[in-house]
């Protein structure tokens, strides 16, 4: 069903004419290279563009393609491809005043603008689902699963009397000084453990008591005690925060609630694509991890890995069965040959085992013939070059401990001993060192280009999301 209005095509100075409807050629269109760059290409075996095809062949094309003044479309690519399939030799077009050819990052804009109203499935889906849904079965299901979270089956125990703490006295002044440098010197990776302020009083130990000059603070469990009862009672009295303090090895566990739908979907929205991580190691010839022997530590190891997109694990002494094998996933999913393991562990008889067996049960037990274990901080030239000092706990005696004090001393040294900067920079150049920099590099000039498209997205998104909302609101 070709028309039969002559064919027009305005010339750059003929822009007065860009308002009026003519009918164009089909043979002088030409499809605009950069819409199969914007947006999914226009398939001639689409069903919905053969669907659009019928409705043309029945009744015609009822929206005039916009073309630029050298032929190229900006709006109407699938009704183009339609068109074509329905057999017109020209269609309705009207032009806007612009050669894609002289100005090609605007026709990139206006290609973008004039089919931003091509986005149109998603409300109709969400108002369908929405038919299907009952809302006080909906509402039932929610309450049903409250109820079970909140069982308490267990008898409830008795508190005894009220006890207060002791309020701290002026005589801990010193003491409580101490602890707000530790903790500014800290601020960088809080919340942190107990242990690590302590290893930071011993650049400088205070006194425990303003009145008694023998109770400098020291590297023993009588001083570790004292700083454990004061940073309680500082939490309880204010003068620290308790989100400074963490404990790693005692998880909790809270639901991410919200007050009702508004502040949830708020919530969302300004979080939406903001998760991305490229990956990094893609390009990489080795699959490389980081095995973490202690929680206290982990967060530490944690930033530097997260740089490099590196998977950390938390082993918690000797690492159990699931995370070395959830490893192993990992590594054969990566398809590469080579597994590289970093592990940061304590300089004593157990860390320097746990480096080890690790690397044994990853080559006996999950068959991966070709790994590196790396054993990359604490050892025993750290411990010697920082002249850190020694642990506090006593090891029990084992053939291993046996082993470790007959090869270097009865002495034992922990990972928060080690500066977190100075730790964070051996991870950080070890990484560099089994790794190939070159296309690391690459990679993260991708990521660049990767967080700018999905910022576009996103801005897109929360711009036209409101507007969204209501409309469905007011289905």
């Amino acid at each position: 069903m070709a028309t039969t209005a002559q064919t027009s095509r305005p010339e750059k100075k003929g822009a007065d004419k860009r308002l009026k409807i003519v009918n164009v050629a089909i043979a002088d269109i030409r499809p605009s290279p950069e819409n199969d760059t914007l947006y999914r290409p226009v398939l001639a075996s689409d069903p919905e563009i053969n669907s659009l095809a019928q409705s043309i062949k029945a009744i015609g094309l009822r929206e005039p393609l916009v073309l630029t003044l050298d032929g190229y479309i900006l709006s109407g690519h699938r009704r183009f491809m339609a068109s074509k399939i329905a057999r017109l030799t020209e269609v309705p077009c009207r032009y806007e005043n612009i050669r894609r050819i002289d100005e090609p990052d605007r026709f990139v804009v206006l290609l973008r603008e004039f089919n931003r109203q091509r986005v149109k499935a998603l409300d109709e889906q969400l108002r369908e689902s929405v038919v299907d849904i009952d809302p006080e079965e909906a509402r039932a299901e929610l309450i049903n699963y409250r109820r079970e979270k909140s069982k308490v089956d267990h008898d409830q125990l008795l508190l005894g009397s009220y006890k207060r703490r002791k309020a701290i006295s002026p005589a801990k002044t010193p003491m409580v000084e101490a602890i707000f440098r530790a903790l500014e010197k800290l601020k960088g990776i809080l919340p942190v453990s107990d242990r690590q302020i302590h290893y930071v009083l011993l650049n400088n130990p205070p006194l425990i008591h303003a009145s008694k000059p023998e109770s400098r603070y020291r590297n023993n469990i009588a001083s570790y005690k004292s700083l454990v009862e004061l940073l309680t009672r500082m939490r309880l009295n204010g003068l620290i925060s308790f989100e400074a303090i963490a404990d790693e090895t005692r998880p909790v566990t809270i639901w991410n609630v919200s007050r009702e739908p508004g502040a949830f979907i708020a919530t969302e929205m300004n979080e939406f694509l903001k998760g991305y991580f490229r990956d990094l190691m893609q390009s990489q010839p080795n699959h490389v991890e980081l095995l973490c022997e202690k929680n206290t530590v982990a967060r530490i190891v944690t930033d530097v890995a997260s740089e490099f997109c590196l998977p950390v694990t938390s082993a918690r002494g000797f690492c159990s069965l699931p995370p070395r094998h959830a490893m192993a996933k990992r590594f054969r999913k990566s398809g590469k040959s080579k597994l590289v393991v970093l592990i940061v562990s304590d300089f004593d008889a157990d860390g320097e085992c746990i480096a080890e067996s690790f690397g044994r049960s990853m080559r006996d037990d999950f068959e991966i013939g070709d790994i590196v274990p790396i054993k990359v901080a604490l050892t025993h030239e750290q411990v010697l070059k920082y002249n850190l000092p020694q642990g506090l706990e006593a090891k029990s005696e084992t053939a291993r401990s046996r082993a470790f004090i007959e090869k270097f001393g009865a002495n034992s040294w922990e990972l928060e001993a080690l500066p977190h900067e100075t730790l964070q920079q051996i991870i950080r150049d070890t990484i560099a060192n089994v790794i190939d920099m070159d296309l690391f590099e690459q990679e993260r000039v991708a990521e660049d280009r990767d967080a700018a498209r999905l910022k576009g997205i996103r801005d897109l998104m929360q711009k036209n999301f409101a507007s969204f909302v209501m409309e469905v609101d007011a289905q």
